[in-house]
């Protein structure tokens, strides 16, 4: 199915994807997190409507399974980060219920 070559160089892209989405990630300061949260919560949103039609499409069984897993895990990074950005987001908010 896969030789060795294919699969050294695609082990040697996901270890480099790692790295530099760590290093990407980290390098983030605090004030930037919320907008970046709201953007990827809206790539994510997309992944959802894209793992919706590849489910719905799928032949087998294990397709299927797979797919849901998929929309299941979209879903929990979707809700968790709006989660997030509205907990951060309140950090903003004076106690009297007003915006800073």
């Amino acid at each position: 199915m896969f030789d060795l070559q294919t699969l050294i160089v695609a082990l040697t892209v996901f270890v480099l994807a790692i790295f530099i989405g760590y290093e990407v990630i980290t390098k983030v300061p605090p004030t930037l997190h919320t907008p970046l949260m709201s953007g990827s919560n809206a790539i994510s949103g997309i992944v959802i409507v894209g793992a919706l039609l590849v489910a719905s499409k799928a032949d087998g069984l294990i397709s299927q399974i797979l797919g849901a897993i998929a929309v299941g895990l979209a879903m929990i990074n979707v809700v968790g980060g709006f989660m997030v950005t509205d907990r951060m987001l309140k950090m903003f908010k004076r106690s009297d219920g007003k915006e800073s």
